[in-house]
Parts: C-alpha cells; structure tokens; sequence
C-alpha cells in the first residue's frame, strides 16, 4: 500500500469505538474525499506515465557487457540501472519504487548469447542520451521484416539408392545435428516431425519445449526437440495480435513448410490435392528440429528475430534457418547481421533467403558476409496445362486446379482491364495493364461483363490464388494469370479455385494480342498433371532476388541457388492452400515457391555435412557447397535465368547451384574465420567504432598491414580493372586453401580466363600430406589491350584427378 489517508484511519477507529454519529461521520466524509484524490492523484500519475510510453518506439540497444560495474549482481540489472537513471525516463521522473500496474517492465527482450544488450521502448531523447554513454556501441529501431514466400532431395541427388560413402551414410542424415528454424512456428502432429527410430536427442541440447495456447511440452519429441515463441516486440510496435495462438503452433504454413523441407521425416503417399503424388522427405531426414516462432500476422520484429537466434545458440543448435527478409543495409546498422555474427562465432552455421524481388538488380537481401545466401532455382518437375485459343494457339502454362475441367467447347474469353466494374468510353484502346480490374483486384471487375467467361488477369497487386476468387465471385468460369514485365517466363503453379492457369509474359502478350484482334475471343483450358523429367532443368528463378551486393562487390550474395520453385512440403491443419478464408480444401502437404524454400534445401545440407564432418566450420561448410557447385545443367549446357532464358551470371547464381554429393568430399575448403572477417572489414574501411558494434572488441586497422578486401578468403574472387589507371591495370590475390582429405594429395591449377583478361597463377601445383594442411597462392590478374567494359567471368579450378575445387574469377572494368 503506497499511502492510506490518516482520516481514513480515524473514521475507521470512530466507529469501531463506538462513539457518536455526529463525531465519526465528518471523519468518515473527509476519509472519502481523501481517498478520491488518492486515487485521481494516482490515475493521473499512471496515464502521464503511460502517455510517455506510447511517444516511445522500440529499439535494440547494443551494449560492452564487460564495462559492466561490479556492484550489479547481473546484466540484466546494470541494464534496468542504465534506462532508470536516464532523466528522460519516466518512470524516474515519478520517483515510484514500483511499476504502475498496467505498464510492461523495461525490457522487450534481453540477449545474452549472439548480441549483448536488450530491446525496449525508448523516447528519441532517451535514444540520444544512451548514444552518449561509453557502454553504448549502438542503437537500433526496431522494424518489421517479412518472409520470403517430394522430389527435391532426389533432384539433388539424395534419393532412395544410398551410397556406402555418400552424404546420406556419412551423416547419418544428420542425426547428430539441431536446426533452428526462425519462421511462423509448426504444426507438431505432422508425420513429418515423428520420432519413430530416432536415437536420443544430443546431449548438447539445452532448449525446451515452451508450452502456450493449444502447445503443450508433450508436442516436443527426440525430433522436435525444442519449440519457442517471441511476441513481444512484434506487438510493442504495433503488429496486428487479431485470432493470434500465443505459442509456437503454426497457423500461417510457411514455418511447417520451411521445417519439412530442411528436416522432415519421410512420408509416403504425400501430394497436394493428387499432384507431385509420392514419397516426401526434408533433406536431413533425421535432424532434429528446434523451433523459434518470430514471424506473425503482419510479419517479424527485429527484436523478435534476434531474441530467437539469442535463445538458439544457447540452446545448442548447430545451424539456423531463416526464411526471413528485410531492405539491405549496411551490416553495423543490421542487428540481425550483428546476431549472425555472433552465432557464426559460436560455430552455427547461419543459412537466409536471398529475397524474391527479383528480377531487379541488387535487390538481394541479407548480404552480411557471414551469412550464406540462397537464391532459389527450379528442378525438373512441373504442373503443365494448356491454353486453347481460338485462333489455334496453343500456349503452356503451369497449374495445380484439381476440380472440374472445363468443357472441351470453347469458352468467351475477356481480359480484365477490358471488364472494369466502372463503365469505359467506347473509344478507349485495351488496355494493356495498370488498371485494378487488369489485376483482378477485389471489386474491380463487372459481373455483367465477366459472367460465363474466361478472364485474363495480370500478375501482381494482389496474391495470384485470390485473382480466381475474384473472378469466380464475378461469375467468371475460369481465369489465367498472365506474367507482366519483368517476371519473364518464370510461372508458379497455383490451386485455383476455378480452373485457372499461369502463364509467361510472353504468353500473356499473345493472349492480348488474340483478344484485341477479334470480335469474339474464346478459349479453353486443359490440365495435364504432373510432369518429371523436365528439360531444361534447374533454372534459376525470375523471381529470386540477385546481386551486385549493397554490400560489398568481393562477396556475391547469393552465394548460391537451390530448388526453390513447386516445392511439396508438409501444411498445418485448419489451413487451405491457397490460405484464402472461403477456401474448403485442406491438405496435409502444400506446394509453394520462394527463396524461403530454397534456404531450408541448404540448411538440410548444411546438417548433413555438419554431421559428416563436425569439426567443420561455417566457413568450411559454405566453401564446400561453393567449390563444388555446378554452372551447367543436366544436358551440360549453361544454367538460365527463366526472366529472359539467357544464361545466368554469378550476380544471379553466385557459385552455382548446389551439389551436395560433391560437397561431402570437396577436396580442398577456402575457410574463413572471426579475424578473416575483421580483417575484411578493416580492408573494407570500416571505421573501428563499426567494427566494435559488430565485434564488441576494439579493433585497431593498422595501414602498415596493406589489407585489401579481395584478399578475403572467399570461395569467388573478384576484383575491379580500369585500363585508363595505369595503377589499376593489374592486381594480385591471395586465397588460403585448406587440405580436408585424409590422405596426403597433389593438386594442379587450370584456368579459363575471362574475356580480354590475362591470369596467372603462383605456385601452379600444391601437394598436401595431411588432412589439415593450408597452403596459399597467389593469382595475378590483368586487363589485356582491348578488353571491354563491364563484368567479365571466368573460373580456377584446382583438381588433384579426383577433386575438382572450382571458383569463379569476377573482373569489373
């Protein structure tokens, strides 16, 4: 009790003692009208209170904890000490010894582990007064990322046929080994998180199973060893808590996705709704899962996601999945990057989408250099339906509708930006795109026009699966989403809830061109399945986000691509797959596209080399996966890009399409370590208070030591020409490479040089004679009379008759 009025205690005696009405009811009113100022008193105090938090927004503060005093028992208390001594604290202003009821405690999150400091809401003028204290490397708004939205493994070739010194044996599907999946959470009772035949869960798990709504700590087992849930700064900055399981239980499907695909179990007799129909599995079958549900309704806090990756490390993962995205910035004002280079110090392997923005120049995404970056390609299995026009064109599209087809007789055909709801002039051209009811967007189109019709859609404004909602609910009898500039050729299949198809850019071109050249369009459809066997085959995705970096031009993020496009995965209960609300179907598995399916493919690959080889580094694990990637496709003809399909180039693919056979026995690893990474950031130019945010340590850059950024010890190597500088006509790398054979071996160097580019190599052989051994060489690069501007590609490769150790060579004039 903070104050009782002395009239209070007086009245309440008068009475007890009995003493006369007349002497105890003055009291008794001047008690009550005490009270009552009390109270307004307080309620004042609380809403002044409360009026300060709500001028707040949440940041993550970055702190030394070893300028921490000694007179605070723990962190957590140097850190409340810090925020209440700050005179723009209101809490402090109030001088209360305790928190009003109703306001939240100082902190959103603390991290102890990856990234020392806490998340809270702060005023700008507290965000400046922390900026002034020397225990303070950095403040951080917070802010909302967003997720990056079977026959995959044996597309990599991970099938059924088991090799006595494959990667499968060798890890024993990575039993040994604990992802952590940062995503939407899980849906436990899927069969492809059972336990049956699993040995015990590693010792090293320190995790738990966090119960929540509709989650109990019986929902974990020897497969899902642990599952978390962060809320807290989702809500602080306002994300949308509507219908939300507080819990890790999954009510979205991506994170259930994102966890089968790297690790599930397998399960046969899997398909959706009959199509990809077989035996599905993850890529480390036998891994254990650990789950950190950071993403919700409207998307995934900063403070959130690093809480999670917090909590991982110290439970003892080994590696971390995240299907998750945000702008590209520079990586000491990242707190995710800043998260992922303390898990890389603790050993994890951090494995992140690169982004489906695509085809667009450097629109690639989480770019730290100690991140592994995926960009997502196809795999030779595909959903194929035919458009029948009128005219006799036949156009291919792809599509998962699996009701009625439609009648074999033609169909009227319109384009949606010629059956808007609003009424348009008669003179007016087709219009080609731009318009709501071009994209089929909710209310655009006319019933009147549209009923008993095909309807043309334009890719975009609105989720492709809902466009056939919106002409169903026009009266429209089947619809076609058609590519618009610049997704190219890249078509994602969809469970259309009207018989329904995707097409190309081009196709959709046709299609217009067809509707405007005749009175009377008509077409049809007609579906034909699944097809495997596809050619060509992988290809990368149009949609898949690609480089030149933001970040740095010596390290190409994507570092490589993986099947990211049709990929069947397991899908929660009570979820339609095409996740719209009116939508009756539901299925145990779902097929989705994105670069949030292609990161969990290496995150899988990345368990079972981890499992294989458990002294390996993430360093080690990523040069493996790099060296030993593929630039050609199965008929050995370069890899596409499906935008345009002209051959890829490494700002799309980076090292190649991954080749995890290869991977297991690589030869030779380009490993990269803490200290490689200060020293590229000191070459970068890095300031040292930036590279103390990232580090927690003072790091000196010393210009006696000459570092320079295409020295790190990255798989690629690249480095910029300009023949009109006499100085910069030519320039020597240095690249260490690491012997991971068990015996001793020879290797000697081959080079294709990029066009108008001369290469030489020193030394040109290097013998190994044990497991362990480094051995450095030198690369001389130079720009020959002649040569054209722009980025020129080649390759070195070492090979000792049974390896082949490749890396790309980058010359930008």
């Amino acid at each position: 009790m903070l104050f009782t009025p002395f009239s209070t205690i007086n009245s309440h005696l008068c009475f007890r003692n009995r003493h006369p009405l007349s002497l105890c009811l003055p009291l008794f009113i001047m008690s009550l009208l005490g009270s009552l100022v009390l109270i307004v008193f307080l309620s004042f105090s609380v809403v002044s209170i409360e009026a300060n938090f709500e001028r707040a927004h949440a940041f993550i503060v970055r702190v030394q904890n070893d300028l921490k005093p000694p007179e605070f028992s723990g962190v957590e208390h140097w850190y409340s000490s810090t925020l209440r001594s700050l005179s723009s604290n209101p809490l402090a202003s109030e001088n209360l010894t305790t928190i009003p009821k109703g306001l939240k405690s100082d902190f959103i999150h603390v991290y102890r582990t990856v990234f020392h400091g806490f998340s809270a809401k702060l005023t700008a003028q507290q965000v400046d007064e922390l900026k002034k204290r020397p225990e303070i490397l950095g403040v951080f708004p917070d802010q909302l990322r967003q997720l990056l939205t079977t026959r995959s493994p044996q597309f990599l070739g991970l099938g059924k046929t088991v090799m006595p010194n494959g990667l499968i044996s060798e890890s024993d599907s990575g039993s040994k080994v604990i992802i952590g999946v940062l995503d939407t959470g899980i849906w436990p009772e899927r069969r492809s998180f059972h336990d049956a035949g699993l040995a015990d869960v590693p010792s090293k798990w320190k995790g738990e199973c966090t119960e929540g709504e509709k989650f109990s700590k019986k929902l974990c087992n020897k497969k899902l060893v642990g599952a978390r849930y962060f809320i807290d700064g989702y809500e602080t900055i306002g994300g949308s808590t509507t219908g939300v399981i507080r819990s890790a239980r999954d009510t979205d499907g991506h994170g259930t996705h994102t966890a089968s695909t790297a690790a599930g179990r397998t399960v046969s007799n899997a398909s959706l709704l009959g199509f990809a129909s077989g035996t599905a599995g993850g890529i480390a079958s036998k891994a254990r899962i650990a789950v950190y549900k950071v993403c919700w309704h409207d998307g995934c806090a900063d403070s959130d996601i690093l809480a999670g990756i917090d909590k991982a490390v110290e439970d003892g993962v080994d590696v971390i999945s995240s299907s998750i995205g945000g702008p590209p910035i520079p990586d000491y004002e990242d707190p995710i990057a800043i998260g992922a280079f303390g898990a890389m110090e603790h050993g994890v392997f951090v494995s992140a989408a690169a982004g489906n923005s695509g085809p667009s120049e450097s629109s690639v995404t989480n770019i730290a250099p100690w991140i592994t970056t995926v960009g997502a390609s196809s795999i030779d299995r595909r959903f194929p339906a035919d458009l029948l026009l009128g005219n006799g064109s036949i156009i291919n599209g792809s599509s998962l509708y699996n009701g009625g087809p439609l009648p074999t007789k033609k169909l009227p055909l319109i384009y949606g930006g010629e059956a808007a709801a609003e009424p348009r002039r008669p003179d007016a051209k087709l219009v080609r795109s731009g318009s709501p009811a071009a994209f089929c967007i909710p209310g655009s189109l006319s019933p009147k026009l549209v009923r008993g019709k095909i309807v043309l859609c334009d890719r975009g404004m609105s989720a492709r699966a809902a466009k056939s909602l919106v002409v169903k609910e026009a009266g429209g009898v089947g619809v076609i989403v058609a590519n618009v500039e610049p997704e190219g050729g890249n078509i994602i299949a969809d469970a259309h809830l009207i018989p329904g198809l995707a097409i190309t850019q081009w196709g959709g071109d046709l299609v217009r061109d067809y509707i405007s050249s005749t009175k009377t369009p008509e077409a049809t459809i007609v579906f034909r399945g699944t097809q495997v066997g596809v050619k060509p085959a992988p290809v990368v995705a149009s949609f898949s986000s690609r480089g030149p970096s933001y970040g740095s031009p010596y390290i190409f993020k994507p570092d490589m691509v993986a099947p990211g496009v049709n990929i069947l995965a397991a899908w929660p209960d009570g979820l339609s797959p095409t996740e719209l609300s009116v939508d009756p179907r539901r299925t145990k598995f779902n097929i989705l596209s994105g670069t949030s399916m292609s990161c969990p493919h290496v995150s899988g690959l990345a368990a079972l080399l981890k499992g294989a080889h458990p002294d390996w580094s993430p360093g080690a694990i990523r040069s493996a996966l790099m060296t030993t990637a593929y630039t050609h496709d199965q008929d050995g003809k370069p890899l596409l890009d499906d935008t345009d399909y002209k051959e890829a180039t490494v700002f799309v693919m980076g090292a190649g399409h991954v080749d995890p056979e290869k991977a297991t026995d690589p030869g030779l690893i380009y490993n990269m370590t803490v200290e490689d990474y200060v020293s590229f950031m000191c070459a970068s130019g890095f300031s040292s208070d930036s590279i103390k945010v990232i580090t927690r340590r003072r790091v000196i850059c010393s210009e006696s030591q000459k570092l320079h950024p295409w020295d790190i010890n990255y798989p690629i190597i690249s480095v910029s020409l300009d023949p009109s500088t006499k100085s910069k006509t030519r320039l020597t790398v240095t690249r260490t490479v690491t012997h991971v054979g068990n015996s001793g071996s020879k290797y000697s160097v081959t080079v294709r040089r990029p066009k108008g580019i001369a290469v030489s190599v020193d030394p040109k052989s290097i013998e190994f004679k044990k497991k362990g051994e480094k051995q450095s060489y030198k690369v001389e690069i130079s720009v020959e009379e002649g040569g054209e501007d722009g980025a020129v590609i080649g390759s070195l490769s070492w090979t000792d008759g049974k390896h082949r150790v490749t890396s790309l060579i980058v010359v930008n004039i």
